[in-house]
């Protein structure tokens, strides 16, 4: 066989273990002053994974080989930067029905003012996986309960209408956060750790919500105590940095969940341009079981401010453009 072919297979195959969260072979952590494993820098989630198994995909954990290069090929076709943007789970999805013959195109309009276009996102990261989900098998987010789906349906309602002021708006759009953990991909994606001996800095790029999280074995506070990245403590396992979060406000992940969430977070290189992001979900109002998901990160440029401010001007005009509206149907 050619030598060159030879490396490129070898190089191929090492990427796809990885990504799927195996630790390159031939390589060495990189460590801090203190021993521990370095985990700082810039990285990024560009992983074209979609967090849900798609139905068409059910059984199936992994495609082929022959089957992501089809749909890397296609996606590059469709969201090349000469097209519109698709965002999230979206860019899979339709890559897949595309292959799959069942959808000719895809828009990425609102309705309203019009299409982005795929010169704004990043070419995405693929590999053979078909959900970000680990647990359950089947690769689906668990049902919700009653109360989580009373919940979703009034606040699907109340976004319907008009607002009255700026606490009728989400929290994203009053840039308030966009939860923790965060699972955007492919948009603003990137985050950035800091380490040091005592504590871990985790800031995302989206709203830069940043997390200083303690590693001097502190309790949590009471339970009382309520914010919108909950309260955060972490430790060592070997060679993986574990978050533990609770303390969360209500709504502070996916815009539904309750104050009894409980986040674990599992850190740990998996090779020299890679890092293994693990999370478990818990939180027995909003789902009816546990469930984990593995997003594995990639090395990325370094993050530039996002200038998004509670207050800003965008919530200024969504307000204005409602009493607006209500002007016109007045009359």
């Amino acid at each position: 066989m050619n030598n060159r072919f030879l490396c490129f297979v070898i190089g191929a195959a090492t990427l796809v273990s990885v990504a799927q969260g195996q630790v390159a072979p031939n390589w060495k952590t990189p460590r801090t002053p203190d021993g521990r494993p370095d985990l700082q820098g810039y990285w990024a989630n560009n992983n074209a994974t979609p967090l849900e198994r798609p139905k068409e995909l059910a059984g199936r954990a992994t495609l082929t080989d022959q089957e992501v290069a089809a749909m890397k090929k296609k996606a590059h076709e469709l969201f090349g930067g000469k097209s519109d943007a698709a965002f999230g789970d979206t860019v899979f999805l339709s890559t897949l029905a595309n292959v799959q013959g069942t959808k000719a195109g895809f828009k990425s309009t609102d309705g309203e003012t019009g299409d982005y276009s795929s010169v704004w996102t990043v070419e995405r990261d693929w590999d053979n996986r078909t959900s970000l989900i680990t647990d359950p098998p089947d690769g689906r987010i668990p049902a919700m309960t009653a109360d989580a789906q009373q919940r979703r349906e009034a606040a699907r309602a109340a976004a319907q209408r008009p607002a009255t002021g700026p606490e009728d708006r989400s929290l994203s759009e009053r840039c308030i956060t966009y939860g923790t953990p965060q699972l955007t991909e492919g948009y603003q994606s990137n985050y950035e750790i800091v380490q040091s001996p005592t504590s871990v800095a985790f800031m995302t790029e989206m709203i830069h919500d940043a997390r200083i999280i303690p590693l001097d074995g502190h309790p949590h506070p009471p339970a009382a105590v309520k914010q919108w990245l909950g309260d955060s403590r972490g430790h060592w396992e070997g060679d993986t940095l574990v978050i533990d979060t609770t303390n969360y406000k209500p709504r502070a992940f996916m815009s539904v969940s309750s104050d009894k969430l409980h986040v674990t977070e599992r850190f740990s290189r998996s090779g020299p341009e890679t890092l293994k992001y693990e999370i478990t979900i818990d939180d027995p109002d909003t789902w009816t079981k546990p469930w984990s998901l593995m997003i594995p990160l990639r090395n990325s440029a370094p993050v530039f401010e996002y200038a998004c401010h509670e207050g800003n001007e965008g919530l200024i005009g969504i307000l204005a453009g409602a009493r607006a509206a209500e002007a016109a149907a007045a009359k």
